[in-house]
C-alpha cells in the first residue's frame, strides 16, 4: 500500500479551498480583533483611573507608551521567531499574555501594577502582525488573499470599536472598572480556546501559494534568499519606507484613539457620554471602508495611489474638525467619517508591504515594518497627552491630519520602488 505524503500534512487536502480559506480568514480575523481590543484595555478607563488614583492624562499616556515600546521591540523580534518556529504556537502564547494582562489590571492598586498590565498586554500584542500575515500568506489561495487582508484589517477596526463600548459599558453598568478588566481577561481566554480547538486551520507548515511547478521561480528565489544573512532585508530602502509609513499613520491613529473624545469635549463643549463614541464611530466607518478596500486591491495596480487619495481625504476631514467651525455634533460625525479613508487604504497598504517584501523573509519584514506602528503610538501618546493637559485641543486633530499627509509621502516612495523593481524584472525576462 502506498502512502500519500501530501495528504498526511495537516489540512493539505483542503488547503486553498473556499471552505478552508474562509475558516482561516475567520480565525485570524478573530485573533487580530482581540489584539486591537487589548490596545484599548486601559485608555477607555482613563476617566475612572483619574477619579480613583488622581493621575493626569500625561501620566496615563505613559502607560500607552510602555505598551507600545514593549510591543514594538517585541514585534521586530517576533518576526524572526515566527520564521524560525512557526506562527501558530506564538499566537497561542500571545493570547495567553492578554489574559494575564487583564487579570493584573483588574487587581491593580498602584501605578506600578497598571504598568505591569500594560507590559503583559504589549507582550501579547507584539507577535500578531508577523503571525497573522505569515498564516494568511501561506494558507490562502492567491485569489482570496486580498479579501483575507480586508477581513484582517476590518477585524482590527472592530476590535478597536468594541473595546470602548465593552470596557466603559461594563464599568458604567457595574461601577467597577476592575470587573471590566477581568471580563477582558475572560474574553482572551475564550478566544484562545477557540484557536486551540481549530488549530489545524492555523498551521503555517502547509501552503496554498506554491501548489506546483508554476511557482518554481518563486521557490528558487526564496531558497536563494534563505542563504542570505537573516538581517539582509534591513538593507532594503522599501522596508524602512514601509516602517515610516506605519509610523506616521499610527501617530494619526493615536490622536483619534486615545484623545479625540476629550478633545471634542473641550473644543466643542460636548458631553463625555457622547464624545466617548467617536472612536467606535471612526472604527466602524473604517471597517466599512475595509470591506470595499478588499475589492480595490485586485483592481488597482498602483496601490499607493489608492492609499494616497484615501488618507488625504481623511486628513482633510480631521483638519476641518480642528478648525472649530462645525456645529458640535457635526464635528463628531465628521471625525468619525474620517475612518472611511483609513479603512479603504488598509488592504492596499498590507498588499503593498507584501509586494515590497523579499521572498523567504515574510515574518521578519512584517515584524519590522509593523513595529513602526508601535513606535508611532509610543511617541505620539505623550505628545497628544501634553496637548490636552495644556488645552491645545485643536492640535490633536491637526496633528492627526499632518501624520496622514506624511504617510502619503512614504507610501508614494514605496509604490515607486515596487514599480521600478517590477519593471526591472520584466526587462530581465528572456524574449
Amino acid at each position: 500500500m502506498t502512502t500519500n505524503t501530501n495528504a498526511s500534512a495537516p489540512g493539505a487536502d483542503q488547503i486553498g479551498s473556499l471552505r478552508q480559506d474562509s475558516r482561516t480568514i475567520g480565525l485570524i480575523g478573530l485573533a487580530h480583533g482581540s489584539s486591537h481590543f487589548f490596545h484599548l484595555l486601559l485608555p477607555p478607563l482613563f476617566p475612572w483611573l483619574i477619579q480613583d488614583f488622581g493621575f493626569s492624562y500625561s501620566e496615563l499616556s505613559v502607560l500607552v507608551s510602555v505598551f507600545f515600546i514593549v510591543s514594538g521591540v517585541g514585534q521586530a523580534l517576533a518576526g524572526f521567531v515566527v520564521d524560525r518556529f512557526g506562527a501558530r504556537p506564538i499566537l497561542f502564547s500571545a493570547l495567553g499574555s492578554f489574559a494575564v494582562a487583564g487579570v493584573i489590571a483588574g487587581t491593580a492598586h498602584s501605578y506600578v501594577q497598571l504598568m505591569l498590565a500594560a507590559i503583559f498586554a504589549g507582550l501579547g500584542n507584539a507577535p500578531f502582525h508577523p503571525v497573522d500575515f505569515t498564516i494568511l500568506n501561506k494558507r490562502l489561495s492567491p485569489q482570496r488573499l486580498g479579501h483575507g487582508f480586508s477581513v484582517h484589517g476590518l477585524s482590527g477596526n472592530l476590535g478597536w470599536a468594541a473595546a470602548p463600548v465593552f470596557m466603559a459599558g461594563i464599568t458604567s453598568a457595574t461601577g467597577s472598572w476592575r470587573l471590566a478588566c477581568l471580563c477582558g481577561a475572560a474574553l482572551a481566554t475564550i478566544i484562545l480556546a477557540i484557536m486551540v480547538i481549530n488549530r489545524d486551520a492555523l498551521d503555517d507548515r502547509v501552503t496554498a501559494n506554491a501548489p506546483g511547478a508554476a511557482n518554481g521561480l518563486a521557490k528558487a528565489t526564496a531558497a536563494s534568499a534563505a542563504q542570505e544573512h537573516p538581517l539582509a532585508f534591513l538593507k532594503l530602502p522599501s522596508v524602512w519606507l514601509c516602517f515610516s509609513f506605519f509610523f506616521w499613520t499610527t501617530c494619526a491613529m493615536s490622536a483619534i484613539q486615545s484623545f479625540a473624545s476629550p478633545a471634542l469635549q473641550q473644543l466643542y463643549g460636548l458631553p463625555a457620554s457622547i464624545t466617548a463614541y467617536v472612536v467606535t464611530g471612526y472604527m466602524l466607518f473604517g471597517a466599512a471602508g475595509m470591506v470595499v478596500g478588499g475589492f480595490l486591491v485586485g483592481r488597482v495596480e498602483r496601490l499607493e495611489k489608492t492609499i494616497s487619495a484615501c488618507l488625504l481625504f481623511s486628513g482633510g476631514l480631521l483638519a476641518l474638525v480642528a478648525t472649530g467651525w462645525l456645529p458640535g455634533y457635526a464635528a463628531l460625525g465628521v471625525a468619525a467619517l474620517a475612518g472611511v479613508g483609513t479603512g479603504l487604504a488598509g488592504p492596499s497598504r498590507d498588499m503593498l508591504v507584501k509586494r515590497a517584501a523579499p521572498p523567504g523573509a515574510t515574518g521578519r519584514v512584517y515584524g519590522m515594518v509593523y513595529s513602526g506602528l508601535d513606535l508611532g503610538f509610543c511617541l505620539a501618546a505623550p505628545v497628544f497627552g501634553y496637548m490636552l493637559d495644556h488645552h491645545m485641543n485643536a492640535g490633536v486633530f491637526y496633528g492627526a491630519a499632518v501624520g496622514m499627509v506624511l504617510s502619503v509621502v512614504s507610501a508614494g516612495f514605496v509604490g515607486a520602488g515596487v514599480a521600478a523593481r517590477k519593471a526591472q524584472l520584466g526587462a530581465a525576462k528572456p524574449a
